[in-house]
């Protein structure tokens, strides 16, 4: 595993935590390719795994990423991959890991008025069945900057319901992955 491109591109990400399942190469690569420039957003990236999401956006220009992921063991190495590229969340206000259930870490976050984001990834474990919960909180925040985008990882073989208040805007299938844009819907935020 290792980061497509911008100011990391080519750098390994290292060993893979057991039981996590990583954007693979080959589909980070489309999906920035379709997103454009993320020069200057803010990027969440929910149930982290690896990181690999946020720090390619961060290797392309995201000025704050911050991750979210819920396992102890999975931040840890987490935290240990960004200390090995030189970024410290400890040291560096451009990143932030926040270890917690993704429904308490938006909660937590919409408290602190000043976390907008641009750019979401939300890949939740496909067994998980997580995935509506999470993006019902998600856009009933507040966090979500005017405009922004929401990208979900799933399996091809279960790909979202429609949702209240969210509209697919791009679908693409990679092998058994399919990667899902949604926007709120001009109803929800009038």
């Amino acid at each position: 595993m290792r980061i497509i491109s911008g100011r990391f591109g080519g750098r390994d990400l290292g060993k893979v935590p057991d039981g996590v399942r990583p954007t693979s190469d080959r589909v980070r690569e489309s999906l920035f390719s379709s997103l454009g420039s993320v020069e200057g957003l803010a990027v969440l990236d929910l149930f982290a795994g690896t990181g690999a999401l946020g720090i390619e956006a961060y290797s392309r220009g995201a000025i704050r990423v911050m991750f979210v992921e819920r396992s102890r063991r999975v931040a840890r190495a987490l935290k240990a991959r960004l200390e090995a590229l030189d970024l410290d969340p400890a040291e560096d206000t451009s990143f932030s890991l926040i270890e917690a259930d993704a429904l308490r870490a938006i909660r937590r976050i919409s408290n602190d008025s000043g976390n907008r984001f641009d750019l979401v990834f939300l890949d939740p474990p496909y067994a998980d069945g997580y995935r509506e919960e999470a993006l019902e909180a998600l856009f009933a925040s507040e966090i979500l900057e005017s405009g922004a985008r929401v990208v979900v990882e799933g399996p091809k073989r279960h790909p979202l319901p429609p949702l209240p208040g969210m509209r697919v805007v791009n679908e693409r299938r990679y092998g058994d992955t399919l990667l899902t844009w949604l926007e709120t819907s001009a109803a929800v935020r009038g």
